[in-house]
């Protein structure tokens, strides 16, 4: 814990408390443009459906895209004027559902990413086989990492929600999920080298 503040809370109430129901449901599914792609390294596209485009630097990004990076490629695309996310090599993150300066709802389906978030654009959560993560004026990493998912946190606050649990995960600590279904595990402090991993893997 920290400040004497427990990190963790069951996944009914913390999921309540971080993004309740009516942020999940509010956005529009039609598909529409929401932001562009800002660099490209290797390859990557865009699918919807049976659809695949290629992407390339200042092409649009849009609601219904499953962002898909090849073998040592990454990406980096913005969301709007406040959100950034970069992708690393054989990553695959669909934009479920996103509104400029509202927030919206990501889905990581596999690979690593890193989120930055400002506060002003609203609430996000990303979903992934792991767990949800609620965010809100954040800057994070999540994915593989030293054989597990995980969550490392730079700035404001992350709530990892697990099968049953949610962990509170604050600047410069991260938190684990082993297998998907499984708990986060308490918040702790991440060595230099696996942070630089991390990094590395999204660059």
């Amino acid at each position: 814990m920290l400040n004497g503040t427990p990190n963790r809370f069951p996944r009914r109430s913390a999921l309540a408390g971080a993004i309740g129901v009516p942020f999940l449901t509010r956005f529009a599914d039609a598909a529409e443009p929401v932001g562009i792609v800002d660099a490209l390294h290797g390859t990557a596209t865009a699918q919807v459906g049976a659809s695949v485009r290629p992407l390339a630097p200042d092409a649009s990004v849009f609601v219904g895209d499953l962002v898909v990076t090849a073998a040592q490629s990454a990406i980096a695309f913005r969301l709007g004027p406040a959100t950034l996310v970069r992708l690393g090599a054989e990553a695959r993150l669909r934009i479920d559902r996103f509104l400029i300066n509202a927030g919206g709802v990501l889905e990581l389906a596999k690979g690593a990413m890193l989120f930055d978030h400002d506060l002003t654009a609203g609430q996000a959560a990303v979903r992934s086989p792991f767990g949800l993560i609620a965010v809100r004026g954040t800057r994070f990493f999540a994915g593989p990492s030293n054989g597990l998912f995980g969550v490392f946190v730079y700035r404001g606050e992350v709530l990892l929600v697990g099968r049953s649990t949610a962990e509170l995960v604050r600047p410069e600590f991260g938190s684990d999920i082993a297998t998907p279904g499984a708990e986060p595990t308490p918040a702790h402090r991440w060595s230099d080298a696996r942070i630089k991993a991390a990094e590395a893997s999204v660059m």
